[in-house]
This record gives structure tokens, C-alpha cells and sequence, in this order.
């Protein structure tokens, strides 16, 4: 199998770059609010892997954009919630932070009591996570989990999901200096979401592999960005050290749960990124 080739990589990190300085100045210089400008800067890995393979001849086909295996499709939808769950329990088991029963984790939604509304609560969170969500991960995922992860293959699972992991958390940098996230440690956070995006993107790697497709990553990466608020419902403390940088789905209490994740992965044993990904 090749080594990574370094002219594709300078193509995408290139184009990530200039993404990031493009979000960076229209914040700064315009009227064009924090959320529309986060929502376009999703689809920057999308258009950067687009760059490469248009630019080198890559079948996007190759880097995982296929249907692939239907089955992991489905469990990655629902691998989310469980995984939020133990955030949860991990974020309530700190000191100072509580668990509220009475949070209301869909605002402005008239839910009804009792386990009917806890079951309606999550058929809208998967509903929601693997449609509307999905489309903005894919911008995501298509660059991380599909062009990158492929590129990178040669190198083998863990260093392979590592790398991605430290390029998909640093890429996060422009919109937490806006205040994503960690609005009161803009700075940490950065390191943060680093050490977040690390931690989970071996869980990421996995259910490509094994569904043989990128979109494993975007329905699993919707999914959880639509469920993760609950963590941040449900826990609750006045510290904010303890509310943005522990207590939080991309806190440690985050890494902790995805962390438990991959050493199950390593113990089961990780797929081969050389056989998942074999080429000339």
C-alpha cells in the first residue's frame, strides 16, 4: 500500500486554510451572523476533499462515498445515543455538577409526560440527527472520514484516527475564538476540542470501516450533535470550568465516554485501514 501522498495533502490543508481565514475576516468585517457563517464553514472539508480528487483523478467512490453495508448504517444512527448516555452519567458522577430531572432538553417543544415523551424526545433527536443533521456533518465528514481517512490509511488505525482527530479539532479553532463551545475559554478551548475531536474520532474511523462507507460518520455525527444538548440539560452546575470544560459532550466527560469506546474497539480488535483501503 502507498504512503500518503504529500502534493494532496498540501492541496487540502491549503484549502482548509483559506476557509479558515475567509470565516475568520467575515466575521470580523461583516454583518453576517455567527451561525451562518459557522454553517457554510462546515462544508470546508467537503469542498477541500472535492479540490483533491477532482484535482488528482480520485473516484469519489474510492474514498468512501457509497452506500456500502446498511446494517453499520444503522447502528451508527444509533450508536450516538448511548454513547451521549455515558457522557451524561460521567458528567453527573463529578462533584458540583447535578443531574436535573426537570430540564427541558427540547425548548419550546410541548413533549408529553412520562416515558411517552421520553420516547418522542428521541425519535425527534434521530429523526432530526439523521436527515437535517447528517446534510451539515457530510460537509464534515466527507473531508475527514472519507478523503483524509483514505489518505491516511497507510499509516494504519490508530495513528490514522489520531491525525484526523488533531486536523478535525484544530479546524474547529475559528468558531471557538468566536465563542463555540467554550465562550468564556476561548483560548483552552481550542486544546480542548483537540483533545475532544482526538478522542472521539477512533469511534469515527471504526464505523467507516465496517460500513464501508463515509456516511456512517455523517449519520453517527448528526445523531450526536442533535442528542449531545441533552448532556449539557441535564447537568447542571455554576461552576463554568466545570460546564464548558468537564461537564460537556466535548468536555471530559466526552472523552472519558469515548474514551471507554476505544478500548473496547482495541480490545475487540480495530479493522485494517491496508485491507479497508488497498491501493496502488
Amino acid at each position: 500500500m502507498s504512503a500518503p501522498d504529500r502534493s494532496r495533502l498540501g492541496q487540502f490543508l491549503a484549502v482548509l486554510l483559506l476557509a479558515a481565514v475567509a470565516v475568520s475576516v467575515a466575521y470580523r468585517v461583516t454583518d453576517v451572523g455567527f451561525l451562518t457563517l459557522t454553517s457554510i464553514y462546515m462544508f470546508s472539508p467537503m469542498v477541500a476533499a472535492g479540490v483533491v480528487c477532482l484535482a488528482n483523478g480520485i473516484a469519489v467512490a474510492e474514498v468512501g462515498l457509497e452506500i456500502g453495508r446498511p446494517r453499520w448504517l444503522v447502528l451508527a444512527t444509533l450508536l450516538a445515543l448511548p454513547l451521549v448516555a455515558l457522557t451524561l452519567l460521567g458528567a453527573v458522577a463529578v462533584p458540583d455538577v447535578a443531574y436535573n430531572p426537570l430540564a427541558d432538553p427540547v425548548p419550546g417543544l410541548d413533549l408529553p409526560p412520562g416515558l411517552p415523551g421520553v420516547v418522542a424526545t428521541f425519535g425527534l433527536v434521530l429523526a432530526l440527527g439523521a436527515t437535517v443533521n447528517a446534510v451539515f456533518a457530510f460537509g464534515e465528514e466527507f473531508g475527514w472520514r472519507g478523503y483524509l481517512l483514505w489518505e491516511l490509511a497507510p499509516l494504519g488505525f490508530w495513528p490514522a484516527s489520531a491525525i484526523v482527530g488533531g486536523l478535525w479539532g484544530l479546524w474547529h479553532a475559528p468558531a471557538i475564538l468566536m465563542g463555540y463551545n467554550f465562550p468564556s475559554f476561548p483560548i483552552l478551548g481550542v486544546l480542548m476540542m483537540v483533545l475532544a475531536c482526538v478522542a472521539f474520532s477512533p469511534v469515527y474511523t471504526y464505523l467507516v470501516v465496517r460500513a464501508e462507507s463515509v456516511f456512517a460518520a455523517a449519520l453517527f455525527h448528526g445523531v450526536f450533535n442533535g442528542s449531545a444538548g441533552f448532556v449539557l440539560a441535564y447537568a447542571v452546575t455554576g461552576d463554568l470550568v466545570l460546564r464548558e470544560l468537564v461537564a460537556s459532550p466535548v468536555g471530559l466527560a466526552g472523552v472519558a465516554a469515548f474514551g471507554f469506546a476505544a478500548v473496547a474497539i482495541e480490545l475487540a480488535g480495530p479493522p485494517s485501514l491496508a485491507a479497508a483501503y488497498s491501493r496502488t
